[in-house]
């Protein structure tokens, strides 16, 4: 729990016991007084904060009322009205934080993920551990099998690389001598040794985490529903009040104006409503971070998808297959799965979910070999197995273009070609529909791999404009023109590290969490934490609702406070029953943000 956190729950207990202890004394008592005035100090503190804050910032919030009511009460001795009064704003300032600080544990990762050491070789073929800070250019590193890269660099020999989280390419590259490899990129092979082109300082992991720092310092804070009705309601609470001091030249009913006036449907219903859509989304699959994520989210308007991961499912599958002419289908295949069930590489686990599918029995195979990035070889049975890449060009009874083409051989003769391709998730297109439906009017795929498959992803789920090929700093430029283009929000959409520059610039970003680089959570607003895409648009949807149930709890509320206010001005209520009038309306204001939100949502 943070400092911040701790103060304002101290704060919110400080306040509730100083109210208890002062209705427990005789009133007007010396004692009394003293635990109304503790309470009273804290929420004049609490007030006087937020007022600084807000003035900081620019903007205009609804505590000024609460301050001028703390302030009024107590120079006018209605004790019982000024600690009631901070009550209720040390419960709003508690139930905010605890909703913004609630979803944020997998803050930091982005940081945590990057490597702070490379393997450094030495002249004399030793290795020792070094900061990559202390890695000088054209230096030779080792990377594990299952490292991160910590710096960019030629590889020596060759090596293959899971670099989809830097450029949504979900097929394992394999790079030979002379090919350059990012930082941040994972060694999905053996050991691999490589010569640094790039420092720590210019580094392409080290750019992405600058990226994400500076987009993140200079996107601007949503307009909070409170704060827009405070922007009409505080001038007119205090020109009623001043009226009322005019007309009937009773200072006391200008008091109890104020009272009256005090924002408490502001201060506690609108976070129950937001705290109530928040706990729907969560249990829906969505996780947002605060409440001023989940207004801005349910007024989206423009939404950037990547493709790997988050309409696609990020991992090879087999697509088509073709066998050489008087190949025995069957037992080609088996073979082959066979031999894959001893390796861990996705394209293995992709043949065994299909040999699955096709109910082949498969059995176990002997000296098996893997040559990182090339193949898999071994005996099954009486037989040489080899499943891997094709040298040369496909035979003219293999006629695929999946984005990996995958051969076995049998016994030295190539049998069959297996393409793999990234499915599409099948609710992709569904979710698209529905987005439309909720009032978005944009919707962009912003991807970094090939043209051709975005294009093709693109057109069949139906987006209405494809970026292929966007490096993290493209893709952070195309979130800033929408940005500027749109007056809605903006919400962009990934799973991977080179997402999270334009997650943390979008108005709103949403992360695939459940599969995709905690570096995206880290910078996004919203984290899907059920891997289904699907989960957008339900979250949408229940910020809508949660939205409009705020909406409606402080249109109740402070109409009804408007009433009180009139009867305060011609003194029919003095402060301390106009206090006690607030506490219902607030029970009313409550009441109504707690009804359940997005009943339109299908279980």
């Amino acid at each position: 729990m943070s400092k911040t956190m701790r103060n304002d729950y101290l704060f919110l207990l400080i306040t509730v016991a100083s109210l208890g202890a002062g209705l427990l004394q005789p009133q007007s008592s010396l004692g009394s007084v003293i635990a109304y005035a503790c309470g009273a100090s804290v929420g004049f503190v609490i007030s006087l904060a937020l007022l600084i804050r807000a003035i900081r910032l620019g903007e205009f919030g609804s505590d000024v009322l609460a301050l001028i009511a703390i302030f009024v009460t107590a120079l006018t001795g209605e004790w019982i009205a000024s600690s009631v009064i901070s009550v209720m704003l040390a419960t709003g300032r508690a139930l905010e934080r605890w909703a913004e600080g609630r979803a944020r544990t997998q803050l930091e990762s982005l940081l945590k993920r990057a490597p702070n050491s490379a393997h450094l070789v030495q002249s004399d073929g030793s290795v020792i551990d070094a900061p990559i800070g202390k890695v000088a250019l054209g230096s030779r590193i080792m990377v594990r099998s299952g490292e991160v890269v910590p710096l960019d660099g030629f590889v020596i020999g060759q090596g293959t690389f899971d670099e989809s989280a830097l450029t949504g390419e979900p097929i394992p590259q394999f790079r030979v001598a002379g090919e350059e490899v990012a930082s941040g990129v994972v060694n999905a092979g053996g050991s691999v040794e490589i010569n640094t082109s790039k420092t720590s300082e210019t580094s392409t992991y080290s750019s992405l985490v600058r990226l994400v720092e500076q987009a993140q310092a200079s996107t601007a804070s949503g307009v909070r529903v409170a704060n827009k009705w405070a922007v009409r309601f505080v001038p007119f609470a205090l020109l009623l009040a001043a009226a009322s001091w005019l007309l009937t030249g009773d200072y006391s009913n200008a008091v109890a104006v104020i009272v009256a006036a005090t924002p408490c449907p502001l201060i506690l219903a609108v976070p129950v409503a937001i705290i109530s859509g928040m706990s729907k989304a969560a249990a829906k699959g969505a996780i947002i971070k605060g409440g001023a994520a989940l207004e801005q989210l349910a007024r989206a308007k423009t939404v950037l998808l990547d493709k790997t991961g988050t309409l696609t499912q990020g991992g090879p599958e087999v697509s088509s297959v073709a066998f050489a002419p008087g190949a025995d289908q069957s037992k080609v295949f088996m073979l082959a799965a066979s031999l894959e069930q001893s390796s861990p590489h996705v394209v293995a686990k992709s043949i065994l979910a299909e040999a699955a599918r096709r109910k082949l029995s498969l059995t176990l195979a002997t000296n098996v070999k893997e040559n990182h990035g090339v193949g898999l070889e071994g005996k099954v049975g009486e037989q040489h197995v080899r499943v891997g890449q094709i040298s040369g060009s496909l035979p003219k009874w293999a006629p695929l273009e999946n984005a990996l083409i995958v051969g076995i051989e049998i016994d030295g003769l190539l049998q069959a070609v297996i393409g793999l391709d990234d499915p599409l998730r099948d609710e992709a297109k569904g979710t698209l529909l529905t987005l439309r439906k909720l009032g978005v009017d944009k919707i962009l795929m912003v991807s970094g791999d090939r043209k051709s498959t975005a294009d093709q992803v693109g057109a069949e789920v139906g987006v209405d404009q494809v970026f292929a090929e966007c490096t993290p700093e493209r893709k952070l430029e195309i979130v800033h023109a929408e940005m500027l283009a749109t007056k809605g929000t903006v919400i962009a959409v990934g799973d991977g590290i080179n997402d999270a520059p334009a997650l943390a610039a979008a108005t709103v970003g949403v992360a695939m969490g459940a599969r995709g680089a905690t570096a995206a959570s880290e910078a996004a607003d919203v984290v899907i934490i059920e891997d289904s895409i699907k989960h957008l648009a339900t979250a949408v949807l229940i910020s809508q609702g949660a939205r409009n149930r705020a909406l409606q709890a402080a249109g109740i509320g402070m109409s009804l406070a408007v009433a009180a206010m009139l009867l305060a001005a011609t003194g029919i209520m003095n402060a301390t029953v106009a206090a006690v009038t607030q506490e219902f309306i607030d029970m009313a204001a409550i009441l109504w943000a707690l009804v359940p939100v997005a009943s339109k949502l299908k279980n």
